[in-house]
């Protein structure tokens, strides 16, 4: 890494590091878009103050904004960033000692990481999808999966559109560190395609204003039958 990457990445760090700005981003981790009337509420400043902040995260390629009308939204600027977001809550988190999670029950049964499923059941979700091996581990990138020709027609019985997953420019499938589980969930475009399945065919609900995703009694009658996986999850809901 040279000075110019250095300087970078402290510029970085330090938009990242000031608390309102770190409320901000973390609030954007669930994937929806927020006004900065919204976001200065969230971070507890003032309208003026959260529009420099603002100001400075775009400026730093950590959201976008988008204009529709009057009315102005800010979201992160792509999964790197959501990945990064959650890379720091793993060290923020650490502990030299046994890991004990205290992440908030609900929180930590199941919830979104930007655009997939994170919590025990994403966790739940992946270690299945392995034992069942419709993913496995790719050869050239120990991070990344691959789909053997089980989970094609695995994923396509759920209704999951491999090769237009794979169109998407991004990275296909791969593992994301679970922040409160400490072990990964299925993360990149085949993450996003089962969140967006799973919402879809209200498997699951995801509330307002929170990231905490509900698994609904139809989601798991249905991933017990068609995935043999029980006892996932939080509250159910019908």
């Amino acid at each position: 890494m040279d000075v110019d990457d250095e300087r970078a990445v402290s510029a970085v760090a330090a938009a990242i590091g000031e608390p309102a700005r770190a409320r901000m981003l973390f609030c954007l981790m669930d994937g929806r878009a927020r006004t900065s009337t919204e976001l200065a509420v969230i971070a507890d400043v003032s309208p003026s103050t959260a529009s420099a902040h603002l100001k400075r995260l775009k400026a730093r390629r950590l959201v976008r904004r988008l204009e529709q009308g009057r009315h102005r939204y800010y979201h992160l600027d792509g999964v790197n960033v959501a990945a990064a977001l959650e890379a720091l809550s793993i060290v923020a988190g650490g502990s030299p000692g046994a890991f004990a999670p205290s992440t908030p029950n609900r929180l930590r049964a199941a919830r979104t990481c930007y655009d997939h499923i994170a919590g025990s059941f994403g966790v739940s979700l992946h270690d299945r999808f392995i034992a069942m091996r419709w993913l496995t581990v790719d050869e050239e990138d120990e991070r990344a999966y691959a789909v053997t020709p089980a989970g094609a027609r695995g994923f396509a019985a759920l209704g999951i559109d491999l090769d237009s997953t794979r169109a998407l420019r991004r990275r296909f499938a791969c593992a994301c560190l679970d922040w409160s589980e400490r072990r990964p969930h299925v993360g990149g475009a085949l993450g996003a395609a089962l969140l967006t399945m799973a919402l879809k065919r209200r498997w699951v609900t995801q509330e307002l204003d929170s990231r905490v995703l509900t698994i609904t009694s139809l989601g798991r009658r249905e991933m017990e039958a068609r995935l043999h996986l029980a006892n996932c999850g939080s509250t159910s809901r019908r």
